[in-house]
């Protein structure tokens, strides 16, 4: 399929897709001592425990656990699906004793990223990662129904001002039907598509992020403040969860 090239934010050139996929010269660090686990609150569950934070993330979990993981993911990238796919289920198992945090953080790959994501975010924290999850499940599916090569949809985007062409594109490549099929009434997906000062800080997050990480690809992984060099599946951010305690 045909990408369209509708007005990328200049910092997001830098990064592509599937950077930490290479596992082979990642050197595990000495095992931690083990994490004592951490109960919630009485009635509540860690994995149910969401939050958005200051950087313009959602993190799921203790907010004191000992252990925090970070993701920068883009919604279009397919080494990002296949981690969710195969490591958010037993992620949760290490996120429910309390011991793990975990905080997924949009960064933008391309303009697709910034419907996805405004899109993605629009109900807020309580339904914030089944929806990511259930984007993640249908990416392809979703990426299909974008422009193919002729279809005037291209001349027609690119001739839009910057806000309607974020709403337009998510509505051709079904970010908007997908949204509304799980709850989001049309009006407000469509209030949070063309909401400027979103995508603003939206871009503003993924380029601080790039800035003091030197994010290279999707997925990054930081734990407790560091980047994990060629870590970009479930088995190698699990292996480092291990060593850091979890």
């Amino acid at each position: 399929m045909k990408r369209i090239a509708i007005g990328l934010v200049s910092a997001m050139a830098l990064a592509s897709c599937g950077g930490g996929e290479d596992a082979g010269n990642n050197t595990a660090a000495a095992p931690a001592a083990p994490v004592a686990g951490v109960s919630a609150p009485s009635g509540t569950q860690w994995v149910d425990t969401v939050v958005k934070t200051p950087e313009g993330g959602f993190r799921m979990g203790n907010p004191d656990a000992a252990i925090k993981l970070i993701e920068y993911g883009s919604r279009t990238c397919g080494h990002c699906a296949n981690f969710a796919i195969t490591g958010m289920e037993p992620l949760k198992a290490y996120i429910a004793t309390g011991k793990v945090s975990f905080e997924f953080r949009d960064f933008l790959l391309n303009q697709i990223d910034v419907g996805a994501a405004l899109a993605g975010q629009c109900a807020g924290p309580a339904t914030f990662f089944p929806i990511l999850d259930q984007m993640f499940a249908e990416q392809q599916t979703l990426m299909s129904n974008g422009p193919k090569q002729g279809d005037p949809f291209i001349q027609q985007v690119e001739a839009m001002p910057p806000q309607q062409r974020v709403a337009a594109v998510a509505e051709k490549f079904g970010y908007l039907a997908f949204v509304q099929q799980r709850g989001v009434p049309e009006a407000q997906a469509r209030a949070c598509l063309a909401d400027q000062a979103a995508t603003e800080a939206l871009v503003k997050a993924a380029e601080t992020g790039q800035k003091e990480y030197n994010i290279s690809g999707t997925p990054t992984f930081i734990l407790n403040g560091k980047v994990l060099e060629n870590t970009g599946t479930w088995p190698q951010v699990e292996t480092a969860l291990k060593a850091a305690g979890a």
